[in-house]
């Protein structure tokens, strides 16, 4: 899952006055909940059998600042360093809703971070709870293609600090998280395409609301015998405008951004619990930033984002499963 403080407010508190095309994030939040390509590893629509499985997911984010705002010195890039690490559980009930299978999610992730001079910063702690009540799955006959449709929401319980909250890798307000997957899931196959968008609340502290972040995720890999191997790709960007508040005098962060990334995925079935590595490479581009007032003498765009290269690892193993039902036994033939 994302951290709140990839980038932050140190590197200048650019606002601006207009409300009109401000496609930005409140200062201090990265304009994200979560990590681009988290999905990558095995999510789909389709559903694992009944029980209670268990991940823990880690990964690094090696990154540096990009755009014309990023605050380099001397030619030198600002760099951003982040580590994770994930526990998660999906709890599939064997229930059914309208022919679909229910399943249900909760994620605790662990996040550090670093970003070196100019901003010489450092944060760690609990980021925000991920759950998912509800997740619902979709078997089309046996075509192959499962669908799937849920709502995640990131609680407001992580790690925070400053004048505003996000001092730190929490965040003090909730996001709503949508998804719309659909998958092909057959002879190996697994063709997904996962699609899901953040909804901010407001601020608790500033009042100020971050706008919407689109996100969509691509795995098409192929199982053949106990190896798992394909291409990975993602796409992150902002989609709305944000709302200020009094606290900020109704001004705007401006700062729009979008991120490309592919690679690719790697996975061993050990029987009792699959392993799945992938990495991916970032291509990101930002636009419409207002003139950072601490780095005079650079384009009156100030917008930055970050670029970077991102390995993912994952174990997935099941904790619980129902007793299978007891066999009638077959009745002896007596002549």
């Amino acid at each position: 899952m994302f951290l709140r403080k990839a980038l932050v407010a140190a590197v200048g508190v650019a606002v601006t006055a207009t409300w009109t095309a401000a496609h930005a994030y409140e200062a201090g939040y990265p304009g994200a909940a979560q990590k681009p390509g988290v999905t990558l590893g095995g999510g789909s629509a389709g559903d694992p059998p009944p029980g209670i499985y268990m991940f823990d997911q880690f990964f690094t984010y090696q990154a540096k600042i990009v755009g014309p705002g990023a605050p380099n010195v001397g030619g030198n890039a600002t760099t951003v360093h982040l580590a994770n690490e994930t526990n998660g559980f999906l709890f599939v009930p064997g229930w059914s809703f309208l022919g679909a299978t229910y399943d249900a999610v909760i994620v605790q992730p662990f996040n550090m971070v670093d970003i070196s001079s100019p901003v010489n910063s450092v944060q760690a702690g609990a980021h925000n709870t991920y759950i998912v009540p509800v997740e619902l799955s979709w078997k089309l006959a046996d075509s192959g293609f499962f669908i799937k449709t849920g709502l995640g929401i990131y609680v407001p319980d992580g790690t925070t600090s400053g004048v505003n909250g996000l001092g730190n890798v929490g965040a003090p307000f909730w996001t709503f998280q949508p998804e719309f997957i659909v998958s092909y899931l057959k002879d190996g196959w697994n063709l997904t395409a996962n699609i899901f968008e953040e909804f901010n609340t407001k601020n608790t502290i500033t009042g100020y609301t971050s706008g919407d972040v689109l996100h969509a995720e691509f795995t098409a890999t192929k199982t053949i015998g106990n190896w798992t191997f394909g291409p990975v790709a993602y796409y992150a960007g902002q989609v709305s405008n944000d709302k200020s508040s009094a606290f900020y005098g109704g001004l705007i962060n401006t700062n729009k951004y979008d991120i490309w990334a592919g690679g690719a995925l790697v996975g061993y079935n050990f029987g009792p619990v699959q392993l799945n590595v992938w990495a991916t490479a970032e291509s990101s581009t930002a636009s419409g930033g207002t003139l950072d007032p601490f780095f005079t003498g650079r384009s009156p765009n100030a917008a930055y984002t970050t670029e970077g290269y991102s390995v993912f690892a994952q174990l997935s193993y099941r904790l619980w499963a129902p007793d299978a039902p007891a066999t009638t036994p077959k009745k002896l033939i007596y002549k």
